[in-house]
């Protein structure tokens, strides 16, 4: 509904263009980002831009957004800033992606693309940030698992050690008792 609330804007002011020769003509106006580029259209083609960059040049656009925000902290900012810190290769934004999203999705006066993208970005880091805690919890269990296994094997070779020692001796009598009754066998 807005792109077209926006052409019948432009096709008006068109119109109005076509002035009589003798007029004189006014320098075009400085583009104004929220009146001819809609903030999903800037996003969506910010996002077709970065999602060719490799590591290295998502760190710096990365840090490039970082100073954008920080020059003109507005919602289409933010959003742009946690869109390159989620395609970063780091990991470990999650809570800054956060932070950056959270007070777009509760603004009730937020562009409706916008709060749609910034709900989308904060549901994703909350996933990403609960994988990474469910593998670090099951990393830690798998390395206590693998100590109690050790524990068990090594208290397995010492029991079967024990075991050993106990048969031998258990031999050693068998043949004492063996060889004692062979003599009394002999002396008689």
């Amino acid at each position: 509904m807005r792109p077209a609330a926006g052409c019948l804007v432009l096709a008006a002011l068109a119109g109005c263009a076509a002035t009589e020769p003798g007029t004189p003509k006014l320098a075009p106006p400085a583009p104004v980002r929220s009146a001819s580029v809609a903030p999903a259209n800037e996003i969506l083609a910010y996002l077709a831009r970065i999602r060719l960059l490799d590591e290295r040049g998502l760190a710096a656009e990365a840090t490039r957004q970082r100073e954008a925000a920080r020059s003109r902290p507005d919602d289409l900012a933010r959003v742009k800033l946690a869109l390159a810190l989620s395609l970063a290769a780091g990991g470990g934004e999650e809570v800054e992606v956060l932070a950056l999203v959270e007070p777009v999705v509760r603004r009730p006066t937020a562009d409706d693309d916008l709060k749609a993208m910034a709900s989308f970005l904060q549901v994703q880091a909350s996933e990403r940030r609960r994988l990474r805690e469910s593998a670090a919890t099951a990393g830690q269990r798998l390395r206590d698992e693998r100590r109690a296994a050790e524990t068990q094997k090594q208290r397995a070779d010492a029991l079967q050690e024990r075991a050993a020692q106990l048969q031998q001796k258990l031999d050693a009598l068998s043949e004492l008792e063996k060889s004692l009754s062979d003599r009394q066998a002999q002396g008689k």
